[in-house]
């Protein structure tokens, strides 16, 4: 998937902008835009750099913006009931795990985003502080972390073990 939109995007912008949009966009992230980053040969730490700037933008209007359309929705007849289940769903969720498990809560957020695997990031990792009600401050800094954590990973997975495999072939 990131090599079809990296490829499609590379025909109207630069690899560097190419690693920057991909890495924004839902699903693809920073994974996404490390496997971009391989694909047009740019150094790992340039891709690297472009890459966690491009997932760290959105982070905190994901966070914030999720109360706004609840309210939003509130306004809205048949939509205002789900509104209200999923606030207060997060709520009493959020309340539960922060007072049963304060310090970790945040950390379980930081590896969460850390962790390369399709449906864990940045923009998942968001809406979870925000349905639960975390701090957005504090829970952007640890999605802050696991973004760079995840930076590291995927730079072995998409320019190391590459490199490592070519070798053992040749």
């Amino acid at each position: 998937m990131a090599q079809i939109i990296s490829s499609f995007l590379n025909r109207f912008f630069s690899p560097e902008f190419v690693i920057f949009l991909v890495s924004l966009l839902p699903i693809l992230e920073l994974r996404g835009g490390m496997i971009a980053g391989a694909l047009f040969n740019i150094p790992w730490h340039i891709a690297l750099v472009i890459a966690v700037v491009g997932n760290i933008l959105p982070v905190y209007f994901v966070i914030t913006s999720l109360e706004g359309m609840l309210k939003r929705m509130k306004g809205i007849g048949p939509l205002s009931g789900a509104a209200d289940w999923i606030e207060n769903k997060g709520a009493k969720q959020g309340a539960l795990l922060a007072k049963e498990y304060p310090k970790q809560l945040y950390i379980g957020l930081m590896m969460f985003v850390a962790v390369p695997l399709p449906g864990t990031g940045a923009w998942t990792g968001a809406l979870i502080a925000s349905f639960l009600g975390l701090d957005p401050k504090k829970s952007g800094i640890f999605i802050c972390l696991g973004i760079f954590i995840a930076g590291i990973l995927m730079s072995v997975i998409a320019y190391v073990i590459p490199m490592l495999l070519k070798q053992v072939i040749y």
